[in-house]
């Protein structure tokens, strides 16, 4: 496919790098800073775009800027992607109605299920990750999973009702182990262990998770309602890192719902 790339952040660099690894090509980049969008066109080998001037011909316009800033983008670009065959962004939450004022081409959404720390990073890690399609044009959704398949991304389908929902899984996957992670470390730190020494049981939950189901992965004291051992560990806590003992009761009690303890666990917590 013949790509036009607007945003060359980490997220569109990742990709555009993926896309032209797999023999797409990039026909043109825009930013709002034009000093990036040369370094872009430059390391592609194709034109630095101006917002003044119409879209080059391309199959795929690929819009990778943050999510509130697609609409302006497409005002701005109204009228001028008549040589696009179609319009997609990266957003796992925005609707793809935001795209319609571009005019009468399909539009859609690519949102890739997984962290771009920087683009040849982000590059690398797309092979192998899952890469979520809404559009509601069945030609478009055929190509978009077919160009998600050439960088080796498992593509799949999320209705745009369900963006929202499907965004906050995302979020809950990403961000909510880091935070119960650095929890963790700071009570490592308290008891004078190395944080490193948890790795091979934190890859080992991981990999259990995935493969058995966060359900049937969990253990420990709180998942056998063993309510001496986490009255124990509240005590500890409050004791040696008072500012955590909230959190802990609260992920405690996350804990004790998914493994149906609630009943056992909760009184030992007041």
């Amino acid at each position: 496919m013949d790509i036009v790339l607007i945003g060359p952040g980490r997220a569109g660099t990742s990709l555009a790098i993926a896309f032209t690894g797999a023999g797409h090509r990039l026909v043109g980049v825009l930013a709002r800073d034009p000093a990036r969008a040369d370094v872009a066109a430059a390391r592609f080998g194709c034109p630095a775009l101006t917002w003044d001037a119409d879209l080059p011909a391309a199959d795929l316009l690929m819009i990778a800027v943050r999510d509130d800033a697609i609409a302006d983008v497409v005002a701005r670009l109204a009228g001028k992607a008549r040589a696009i065959g179609a319009v997609v962004h990266l957003s796992g939450l925005k609707p793809i109605d935001l795209l319609r004022p571009l005019g009468d081409l399909p539009v859609g959404s690519l949102h890739p299920l997984q962290t771009l720390p920087n683009p040849e990073v982000g590059a690398a890690r797309l092979a192998g990750a899952w890469v979520a399609i809404t559009t509601d044009d069945d030609l478009l959704a055929d190509r978009l999973f077919a160009l998600a398949s050439s960088i080796g991304a498992h593509p799949f389908e999320v209705a745009d009702e369900s963006k929202a929902v499907y965004h906050a899984g995302a979020a809950a996957a990403s961000n909510f182990p880091l935070a119960s992670l650095a929890m963790a470390r700071r009570l490592f730190e308290a008891a004078g262990v190395p944080f490193e020494a948890a790795a091979p049981l934190i890859r080992a939950i991981v990999e259990n998770a995935v493969t058995m189901g966060p359900e049937a992965a969990l253990t420990g004291p709180v998942a056998r309602g063993d309510v001496g051992t986490v009255r124990a560990q509240l005590a500890a806590v409050r004791a040696a890192v008072p500012d955590l003992a909230e959190d802990f009761v609260a992920m405690v009690m996350a804990t004790a719902r998914v493994a149906g303890t609630v009943e056992q666990i909760g009184p030992a917590l007041t």
